[in-house]
């Protein structure tokens, strides 16, 4: 059977108009972007130490909030200054009062500023409950040498049900 000019062009007009739709991303990409820049804005607002799970922080009841500034850590096995090694513990001599690798860092760190305030600079300590006193102290005595002179030390803090 032979079909006629008009159901020809309606059979074509239907496969036309009829297809499956396509996707639109479109309306998806301003819906990320708008989470991007959502995102973006709303990180700067929250105050988060970088911590290893070896460094167990003691705890703390303190109301005021984190400041960043440099991080000196104490691990188990080494000092570290904003994640990169400085000094094995190993290494470290009980008759000095101050810490070699860890003195070099904080010089090369404080020589990068143009001026440094009368105050001195911040720096915040990570040590984990157990660290050895004798040795929080060399860190804290080497980072007031090299001119931190305002010395935190991190804690983790009490979480308040109410």
């Amino acid at each position: 059977m032979r079909t006629s000019r008009k159901a020809k062009r309606i059979r074509r007009h239907y496969g036309r108009m009829h297809k499956p739709g396509g996707l639109n991303l479109v309306s998806l990409m301003d819906i990320f972007t708008i989470l991007v820049f959502f995102l973006m804005v709303n990180s700067s607002d929250v105050k988060v130490m970088q911590n290893t799970a070896d460094v167990p922080l003691p705890k703390s009841t303190a109301q005021q909030e984190a400041v960043e500034s440099l991080t000196v850590q104490v691990t188990g096995n080494a000092i570290l200054v904003q994640g990169s090694e400085v000094a094995r513990l190993d290494g470290i001599e009980n008759a000095d009062t101050y810490i070699a690798g860890l003195s070099e860092e904080l010089s090369w760190r404080r020589n990068r500023w143009a001026e440094i305030p009368e105050e001195g600079l911040e720096v915040t300590i990570m040590a984990g409950r157990d660290t050895d006193y004798r040795l929080l102290r060399k860190v804290m005595q080497t980072c007031v040498d090299e001119q931190y002179r305002q010395v935190r030390l991190a804690v983790e803090g009490e979480v308040r049900n109410g």
